[in-house]
């Protein structure tokens, strides 16, 4: 319920403060963090300040040094696209992924994938990280990638059982990040469809779920 209530809110746009997409990151310029940290993964995984830098939202995060901006200023952060897509890309290979089109956003698994996997699935605050990240994107111009990037994480947890430790993350925060409301849709059934243990599916009402059934079976036939 929690969860729910977040992401709805999220998805309200309620009028909460950002927090500034700096060119200083403590600082460093930007473009020496892609440079310096893009395969320090030991920074990556145990440094808690960096993120709210790179991908702001209108919430307060746990960087109480980032500078909080209006709600208008959101506009101006979009030229930042450039610099966002690099951060996008840094994370994406320290979680063990790599954007391969930058048109549609879609994703796929990188060649360090495994060890990549190992860390994040012991290590599930990074599942706070990718909801952040989501949520920039719905923000800063990027809400075409949200739905591949769920997808991606949808079939990697249901379908080929890995990274077990954030299935409930994707489930409960990653698939109600996506704002386009028919690619969301789209992902609650293919999450529904490869549920394993479909009586305890509580992530759309049980009368959608009846009705996706018996489209099913009729299908076959």
């Amino acid at each position: 319920e929690t969860a729910a209530i977040d992401m709805q809110n999220y998805r309200h746009d309620y009028p909460i403060l950002i927090y500034f997409y700096s060119y200083l990151l403590s600082g460093i310029y930007i473009n020496a963090f892609h440079n310096q940290w893009s395969k320090d993964y030991a920074s990556l995984e145990y440094v808690h300040t960096y993120i709210q830098w790179l991908f702001p939202l209108q919430e307060p995060g746990v960087n109480y040094e980032a500078k909080p901006l209006t709600k208008e200023e959101i506009k101006v952060l979009k030229t930042a696209k450039k610099n966002l897509l690099k951060s996008y890309k840094l994370m994406l290979g320290f979680y063990g992924i790599e954007l391969c089109n930058e048109e549609t956003g879609e994703v796929r698994r990188a060649p360090n994938w495994r060890e990549r996997y190992y860390n994040l699935n012991n290590h599930t605050h990074n599942s706070l990280r990718i909801t952040r990240i989501l949520k920039c994107q719905g923000n800063l111009g990027f809400p075409h990638y949200q739905a591949p990037l769920v997808r991606f994480f949808l079939e990697e947890t249901l379908v080929h059982g890995l990274l077990p430790n954030i299935k409930d993350s994707v489930l409960n925060y990653f698939l109600f990040a996506v704002l386009d409301k028919k690619q969301r849709r789209r992902l609650i059934k293919y999450a529904y469809f490869n549920y394993d243990r479909k009586d305890e599916f509580v992530w759309c009402p049980k009368k959608i779920q009846t009705i996706w059934s018996r489209l099913s079976q009729e299908s076959r036939f």
